[in-house]
């Protein structure tokens, strides 16, 4: 049989998944996405979500619902007469009736290790917790926060640089060939689900803002994990003398250099700066207002002495 897909999914992250089971003769009934939100300089423009415009581009239906709890809902689902759930970066979580639905269950890709980094920023954490690996992981959900048994797993080496943009890249690929492998193996009636191990568990919550600020007194390994963990989005930040004000310059990439000093001490014209311990090389920096440039474009603007320290 051709399986019979309801896909739930809202951010970039998920648009290849969803195209990938179209790609290959999936019928994807209907797509669930979360609702429009206010966008634009002023926050005036209601925006589609990626899965919703590209839902919207292959003709397919797209319910945007702000909760599944009402029965309404619930049996509206339900008439989709749907075999399986695919649902990647969803953004809500399903109720027990939603779950139940679909005769072969809801199928989860996760971009995390499970059960290590459950949750919603499970790619920012790993990172900024200085993790060696990363992957995506198929699951079939249950009532838990990301707690269901696991059917396939494509691990994915985090390099030393790497950031949370680069890796969401990669884990997004990676997830749209493995949901394909797994819903054919549920074709077959050959997907294999093995209990998540009760040892390992942890969180991975919604990056707040008060975190995007760097502390230098940590590690020069900790200040650049957080670094590249954070970047593109949304930015980890340190405050910069210009022309005789402070002002936000976001750090969008790094690299752990030698050298000593006071923490946030800038050790030379490279910005170089220093931390609790070693140092850092800040690569590529951006003013508020404007675009990312290098460190020496950003030093030939704003020029900061030797020895200056950064809050």
């Amino acid at each position: 049989m051709s399986l019979r897909i309801v896909f739930m999914g809202t951010p970039e992250f998920s648009v290849p998944v969803m195209t990938a089971l179209i790609g290959q003769g999936y019928e994807i009934v209907a797509v669930y996405s979360q609702p429009p939100r206010p966008a634009g300089r002023r926050g005036l423009e209601l925006t589609k979500s990626p899965v919703h415009e590209k839902a919207e581009e292959f003709g397919i239906p797209v319910f945007t619902p702000k909760s599944l709890k009402s029965e309404e809902e619930q049996q509206i689902f339900r008439d989709l007469n749907a075999d399986v759930a695919v649902v990647v970066a969803y953004g809500m979580l399903l109720p027990k009736a939603i779950l139940e639905a679909p005769e072969l269950g809801c199928y989860n890709g996760h971009a995390s290790l499970l059960p290590r980094w459950r949750g919603a920023a499970p790619i920012q954490r790993a990172i900024m917790a200085g993790d060696i690996e990363s992957g995506i992981m198929i699951m079939k959900m249950d009532e838990g926060l990301d707690t269901g048994p696991v059917a396939m797993v494509e691990k994915v080496a985090i390099t030393p640089n790497m950031t949370s943009g680069e890796l969401h890249d990669r884990l997004s690929i990676t997830g749209a060939d493995l949901m394909v492998r797994a819903m054919a193996a549920l074709e077959r009636d050959s997907l294999k689900l093995t209990p998540q191990s009760a040892d390992g568990v942890t969180y991975a919550a919604k990056i707040d803002k008060a975190e995007a600020r760097i502390d230098w007194s940590q590690t020069a390994k900790a200040v650049h994990d957080r670094i590249r963990g954070l970047a593109p989005f949304p930015g980890a930040w340190c405050e910069v003398e210009v022309n005789g004000a402070q002002e936000r310059v976001k750090i969008l990439r790094s690299q752990r250099v030698d050298g000593s000093g006071k923490p946030g001490e800038v050790l030379d014209g490279a910005l170089h700066v220093a931390c609790g311990e070693g140092a850092v090389a800040l690569t590529l920096v951006q003013k508020a207002g404007g675009k990312p440039v290098s460190a020496t474009e950003f030093c030939n603007g704003v020029k900061l002495a030797t020895g200056t320290i950064l809050p």
